[in-house]
């Protein structure tokens, strides 16, 4: 079925069902352009939380969609796609992070979305790269912070509050991780005049070349309010799309074309068609972990909604 067609059809089906669309800044563009919002983690858990569609088709990771399941146990949350994980929630899990806890008793559990509901529900808190630290700043009663499962946003926060002590745990996005200081390099040497955005998941050595750290929402703010008319990117390579999309009339290059999740792009169109039509894959999180994990997200949104 031709795109527009197929893209006619879903929102048809949408609207018959009383479902909503969320789509991952990384997802391929067609995904996108069917979402009803397109945002990061942290904008994508509030939409979640917030809205009144009985059914919402997440088009993202399994990660996300568990998110979205623990915040609304009262709506039926979908994956188009059950198979597209994510390296890094599975490279640390529940008992991983209670022995962390053994080892650290007065210690504050800094928990990325990036990670499973049962990694969540031994958390204290939740946060995105967007963020990381102004949740860590808000835990004034502790002067040392475990922080999972992300090694490279761990170092970035670390960096921002350097008064706490950091138990950081070896984890890493294997997508950022191939975004080499080199690729910065030959990057600024192609564009000389061109700003350098990256995600604090990357490597410490290539945030220390960027004029700018952000999450995907911190990279479209940034875009839109900046005078700036070439930016190279330093995230997964879908982001592009929203940034070209939503600034025409300026220039951006991936820092490194390598830079692709394949779990990101499980999810396309047909998926979606026929997770709406037969109501496949649901999400759903069991007791207790759903309420323990919940308890983590909410700290987080309740903090990102304080001005």
């Amino acid at each position: 079925m031709p795109i527009p067609r197929l893209n006619k059809e879903i929102r048809e089906i949408a609207a018959r069902k009383g479902a909503v669309i969320l789509a991952h800044n990384y997802q391929l563009p067609e995904v996108q352009d069917v979402a009803d919002f397109v945002g990061d983690s942290l904008e994508l858990s509030i939409k979640a939380g917030e809205t009144k569609a009985e059914i919402i088709i997440f088009c993202g990771v399994n990660f996300m969609a568990e998110t979205a399941a623990i915040i609304s146990p009262q709506k039926k949350v979908l994956i188009p796609d059950y198979t597209a994980g994510c390296p890094m929630a599975n490279m640390i899990n529940a008992e991983n992070v209670r022995e962390l806890k053994r080892q650290h008793p007065g210690a504050k559990v800094v928990c990325y979305v990036n990670s499973t509901a049962a990694v969540k529900a031994e958390s204290d808190i939740c946060c995105t790269s967007a963020n990381a630290v102004k949740v860590v700043n808000s835990l004034k009663d502790t002067e040392e912070i475990i922080f999972i499962p992300d090694k490279n946003l761990g170092s970035y926060v670390q960096s921002k509050v350097p008064k706490k002590k950091f138990i950081i745990w070896e984890g890493f996005c294997p997508t950022h991780a191939r975004i080499l200081k080199d690729d910065i390099y030959r990057a600024k040497d192609k564009h000389s005049q061109a700003k350098v955005m990256v995600h604090p998941e990357c490597r410490p050595e290539v945030i220390a070349l960027a004029d700018l750290v952000a999450s995907t929402s911190g990279m479209s703010k940034f875009a839109r309010e900046t005078e700036a008319k070439e930016i190279i990117i330093g995230t997964e390579v879908g982001m592009l799309y929203r940034l070209q999309k939503e600034n025409p009339d300026k220039n951006f290059y991936p820092a490194s074309s390598q830079a692709i999740c394949p779990n990101m792009k499980l999810t396309t169109l047909d998926k979606i068609f026929w997770s709406l039509q037969d109501l496949v894959y649901p999400v759903v999180v069991e007791e207790p972990i759903r309420s323990r994990a919940k308890m983590a997200i909410e700290r987080m949104i309740a903090l990102s909604k304080q001005d």
